[in-house]
């Protein structure tokens, strides 16, 4: 069997950290997802290697054996596989495994047979190996909030195999952040679960955008109000607010209104601000009478 550098298949330093090792093998694994490449049969054996590389490099007892053993590990190798399975009934699922990666893992039983072998027990054959203690694999999985629902807190129930757990996120709750339920992974061998990770993903919205926690909007007003002032109602994701028009207001103009924007997650109690940029809605059609009224206004006004 040829001898495999899991350091270059995870493209990382023999001195790269553990952090730098858990961030390399994410990215590898998210590029040769299958979800991803269907039907690539080259990226699906990228897949189970760059799992395979991660299945020891993550684990410093492991790396510290493999970097002593160097090509010599291949003569311990046992012959056999095994396989996990999706913890989650629903297919569409996105979810990660810990230390075996994303999706089930596919990696020798040599790595739990020889990496766990007893240092003191020369008996030989299957009573020469131990099962050592191991946290679950941690799973992964991701919960859409619309725009609304990030501001005022929403909840989700997400199917596994034998549970039903309910996930609820905070006022407040942005892109990218990530909820941890503990003990909701996969059964640990004589140690903890592992965990779950839920990622927030917010859903783009047609009227409001998000800078951190400030609000942002586009307002029509028409010709009238923006010359001489006046009040308009805008909908806000706290419902309808009131907002006083200055005269002469120039087309473009963004209004600051503070503590209208969302709420800080995990503090609730503060807000970002809203900006509201008012676009004057110039009529596109005229009365007789009204033109005549603009064609006396552009006289008085040369």
């Amino acid at each position: 069997m040829d001898y495999k550098d899991y350091y270059k298949l995870l493209e990382v330093d023999k001195k790269a950290s553990q952090d730098e090792i858990k961030k390399a093998f994410r990215k590898l694994a998210i590029k040769f997802h299958p979800d991803k490449n269907q039907g690539n049969k080259e990226a699906e054996e990228k897949f189970k290697l760059v799992n395979e590389a991660n299945e020891v490099l993550s684990d410093p007892k492991k790396r510290k054996k493999y970097d002593e053993l160097g090509e010599n590990w291949r003569d311990f190798e046992q012959g056999g596989k095994r396989h996990g399975g999706n913890p989650f009934n629903n297919s569409q699922q996105n979810y990660y495994e810990g230390n075996g990666g994303f999706g089930s893992s596919n990696n020798s039983d040599f790595f739990e047979q020889f990496f766990g072998r007893s240092s003191g027990n020369n008996q030989g054959g299957r009573n020469g190996f131990r099962n050592s203690k191991r946290k679950g694999s941690d799973f992964e999985t991701e919960m859409e909030l619309t725009m609304e629902e990030a501001y005022t807190g929403a909840s989700r129930v997400i199917q596994l195999e034998n549970e039903k757990i309910r996930v609820s996120s905070k006022p407040g709750a942005f892109e990218g952040q990530v909820l941890r339920i503990k003990g909701k992974g996969g059964k640990g061998n004589g140690a903890d679960n592992g965990d779950l990770f839920v990622k927030i993903k917010v859903l783009e919205h047609p009227r409001f955008s998000r800078k951190g926690n400030d609000i942002y909007l586009n307002q029509k007003i028409d010709l009238f109000t923006a010359v001489l002032g006046g009040d308009v109602v805008v909908d806000t994701l706290s419902g309808q607010l009131k907002v006083k028009i200055t005269a002469g207001t120039q087309n473009s103009k963004t209004i600051r209104v503070k503590g209208k924007g969302m709420p800080l997650n995990g503090n609730p109690e503060q807000f970002g601000d809203l900006y509201i940029q008012l676009l004057v809605d110039l009529p596109e059609k005229l009365t007789e009478k009204q033109k005549d009224l603009f064609e006396q206004l552009k006289q008085i006004s040369v």
